[in-house]
This record gives structure tokens, C-alpha cells and sequence, in this order.
């Protein structure tokens, strides 16, 4: 298998919902005005608490600095797997179920930190700059690595990295076994042909920056106990389109632009984290996608700037319950 280092020095950010007002103009640029732009990695992820952004340091000059917008410091680099040619995704058992145990798993014993990002086409692991040299010296022996420099990939080998030998030199402890929660929601994970996007554009930008108005005619309420939980992620990245969403939001979209697998497949939410996770602790994807590689259930993850998001698919979140409550119950007899 190959592992590919892309062209992309990413920041992490998050804009609250009480500052959208003042990102709106720069992120309409973004998504609909390609020509306009030189970002090539864009991510937008709305949850409860914020909306998380991820992009390349090109679209992170059009976010003006405010106290509405939190940057994590670190630059991050994607890393993607292909396999056979192929890029992860495939027939088979998608997501991080197909890498958990190739890469998840050894970085978090390394303890390197990661942030994940799954798309309809691939899944992007994401990791700090400054942990390069542990994530080649830790993955080497699994992968042929590559890094892309100017759209030629060019092979990178642990002597070519400084201090490649060096490990995150902490002592190994036990991850925190964080809570879950299962919304009702049903989602779907989908992708579009970026030249039909002018024609959903109103729907998307009412789905992105309009989600909390109520709609004329229309007195829902927000759930107090979370049984349905926000959650619209769309990417533009390399050209491809990734949304995620409910399907009470898909069906504002006209169906016959929207492509899914030839399944249709619906997914379950796995919503990770009871407070705020942070970027520093290591292990939290592998603490999901272990057991599910382990039970071969695909899985798409999804990081944010507060929590992290599962996907699993409708038919198998009675076993991934199940799976996830004797984990802690583990946990907390330890």
C-alpha cells in the first residue's frame, strides 16, 4: 500500500455562531467562487456548538482575524492511503475500517495526535507538521510513503526526514474512554459534480448559513436532550465535493444532482466526547475505529473543532452500541 503525503499545509479553525455574520462573504468565495480563490483544500463542517473550517493556508488568508474565529497554532499535513492504485475508499468496508490498524492504531501507540476528515471519495488523516518525522520513522515499514511536491509524488524514505528516529517521548498510558452519543438522525454521504453546484446554491447556502432560522410556517424547536443533533459538513477539496447531512436537510436538495453508492446507504452518528476533546490527546480515533475494524464495519470520521463524529452504517448501530457500551463499561471496572 501506498501512503501519500499531500500538497496541503492545513489550519484548523472554528468560527462561532454568533460570528457567522462576519465570515459569510469569505466563505461564499470559497465554495462557490473557485476562479477566485487559490484554496484547493476546503472543509466546513456545522455542528451544535460552532461551525469547524478546515483549509489550506491560502483560503486561511480570507478569514479575517476576530474573536469570533479560534485557530488551532499548528499546521497540519493530509496524509491519504491508496491501495491498488485506488484511494481508500472502495466496494469493500469503507472509511477508517480499512486503515485503523495500518495507521490509526500505530500513531496513537506513537502517540501522535490526528484529526480526521472522511469524504464520499477518500478519508484524509490529518496530522501536525511538527509529527512528520514520527508518522514516517512509525508507518515506513507498512507503506511506500510519498510526499507531493508540485503534483509529482516523489518517494520519501526515513533517512530523508530529520530526526527521524525520534519518538513522541512520553510515558504510555491508558487513553481516556470518553462518553458517546447516538442521535436518532439518520445521515447520508454524498457527493455532486462541482459544475452543477451554481445550481443547488441557494439550497446550500440556506442549509449552511441559514439551518437555525425558522422557516416560514414552521415552529420546531431544538431538542433540549440532543436526540437529533446538527450536523452538515461539506468539502471541496482537489476539485471534489463531499456533503454530509441529515436527510431531513437532503431532502431540500434536488435529488437528481446528489449521487450516493449504488446502495444508498443510510448511516448512524456516533458523536464522541462529553466536553471539548482538545488536539492533544492521542488515541480518541482509534478508540472507535479499533473495534469496528475488528467487527469489519465500515465507518466514515469526522473530526471538528470540539468533537469527533462516527458514521456507521444504519443496520449495524444496534451491534456498534452494544460494542461501545462494554468498552466503558470495561473501562470504568479498570
Amino acid at each position: 500500500m501506498d501512503l501519500h503525503i499531500l500538497d496541503h499545509r492545513l489550519r484548523v479553525t472554528s468560527i462561532a455562531k454568533s460570528g457567522l455574520v462576519n465570515y459569510t462573504h469569505p466563505l461564499i468565495k470559497l465554495i462557490f467562487l473557485r476562479n477566485r480563490t487559490r484554496c484547493k483544500f476546503f472543509s466546513l463542517t456545522e455542528t451544535p456548538e460552532n461551525y469547524t473550517v478546515v483549509l489550506d493556508e491560502e483560503g486561511f488568508k480570507e478569514l479575517q482575524p476576530s474573536e469570533q474565529l479560534q485557530v488551532e497554532s499548528s499546521i497540519w499535513l493530509p496524509l491519504n492511503v491508496i491501495s491498488n492504485g485506488n484511494t481508500s475508499s472502495s466496494s469493500q468496508a469503507v472509511g477508517v475500517t480499512k486503515i485503523a490498524k495500518s495507521v490509526i492504531a500505530p500513531l496513537a501507540q506513537q502517540h501522535v495526535s490526528v484529526f480526521m476528515l472522511s469524504t464520499y471519495q477518500t478519508d484524509f488523516i490529518l496530522v501536525r507538521e511538527k509529527d512528520l518525522s514520527v508518522v514516517i520513522s512509525t508507518l515506513e515499514e507498512e507503506f511506500n510513503i510519498y510526499r507531493e511536491v508540485g503534483g509529482e509524488s516523489v518517494p520519501v524514505h526515513c533517512q530523508d526526514v530529520h530526526n527521524s528516529l525520534q519518538k513522541n517521548g512520553k510515558d504510555a498510558m491508558q487513553p481516556t474512554v470518553h462518553p458517546v452519543l447516538i442521535p436518532h438522525n439518520h445521515f447520508c454521504v454524498m457527493s455532486l459534480d462541482p459544475d452543477t453546484l451554481p445550481s443547488i446554491a441557494t439550497t446550500l447556502i440556506d442549509a449552511l448559513f441559514y439551518s437555525n432560522s425558522p422557516k416560514e410556517g414552521t415552529h420546531s424547536a431544538p431538542s433540549p436532550d440532543m436526540d437529533c443533533i446538527k450536523f452538515f459538513s461539506f468539502s471541496l477539496i482537489d476539485g471534489y465535493i463531499s456533503l454530509v447531512m441529515d436527510t431531513e436537510a437532503q431532502r431540500q436538495f434536488p435529488a437528481d444532482l446528489l449521487f450516493t453508492s449504488s446502495s444508498g446507504d443510510l448511516w448512524r452518528m456516533v458523536r464522541i466526547g462529553g466536553q471539548p476533546l482538545g488536539f492533544d490527546e492521542c488515541g480518541i480515533v482509534a478508540q472507535i475505529s479499533q473495534p469496528l475494524a475488528d467487527s469489519d464495519i465500515s465507518a466514515y470520521y469526522i473530526s471538528t473543532f470540539s468533537f469527533d463524529h462516527a458514521l456507521v452504517p444504519e443496520e449495524d448501530i444496534v451491534s456498534v452500541t452494544d460494542m461501545l457500551q462494554h468498552q466503558r463499561k470495561e473501562a470504568a471496572a479498570t
